[in-house]
C-alpha cells in the first residue's frame, strides 16, 4: 500500500505513523473504519489548515495514542472490533499529562449512547450528517482554547 501523505504525517498502511518536522496547525486524529469518509474528513481538516493523522480501527489507535499528542480525535462510535465507546475507556486509562479531547462522529442518532460517550469524557457527539458543518467551527474553537498548538 502506498503511503498517503497528510499534512505533516506519513500515513503508510494502516495507521503507521512516520513524524516529520510540525508545521503550526492543531494535530487531528480521525478514527473511522470507513475509507471515503476518513479521507473527506481528512481533507477538510486539511483545508482548515491542520495536520492529520487517520486509523481505520481502535485497535490500530491506541497502541499510539499516548505518542501521538493529538489535540482531538474525531472517535467513530460503530468501528469493527472494538467500538468507539470501548475505546474511549481505554482512551482515558492511558498515562498520559494530558487527557485526549475527544469528539465522538457517528451516523447513530441515539440518546443513551451520547450520554455515555459524554459521560465518559467526550467533549461532543456530532452526527455525521453534521460534521461538516460543525467542523470548522469546532476546529477554531479548539485552536483558540489550545493557543500555539
Amino acid at each position: 500500500m502506498r503511503p498517503q501523505r497528510s499534512g505533516s504525517m506519513t500515513v503508510a498502511g494502516e495507521g503507521t505513523l512516520t513524524s516529520e518536522t510540525s508545521p503550526p496547525g492543531l494535530l487531528i486524529t480521525i478514527v473511522e473504519d470507513n475509507p471515503l469518509i476518513r479521507q473527506l474528513m481528512a481533507e477538510e481538516i486539511e483545508d482548515e489548515g491542520h495536520r492529520v493523522s487517520s486509523f481505520s480501527s481502535a485497535e490500530e489507535f491506541l497502541p499510539v495514542a499516548a505518542k501521538l499528542k493529538s489535540d482531538l480525535v474525531l472517535l467513530d462510535l460503530m468501528l469493527p472490533g472494538m467500538d468507539g465507546l470501548a475505546c474511549l475507556r481505554e482512551l482515558r486509562q492511558l498515562p498520559t499529562q494530558t487527557p485526549h479531547r475527544v469528539v465522538v462522529v457517528t451516523a447513530l442518532n441515539d440518546t443513551a449512547a451520547r450520554e455515555q460517550a459524554l459521560s465518559l469524557g467526550a467533549l461532543d457527539y456530532i452526527l455525521k450528517p453534521d460534521l461538516f458543518e460543525r467542523l470548522p467551527q469546532l476546529l477554531a474553537a479548539l485552536k483558540t482554547d489550545c493557543g500555539d498548538c
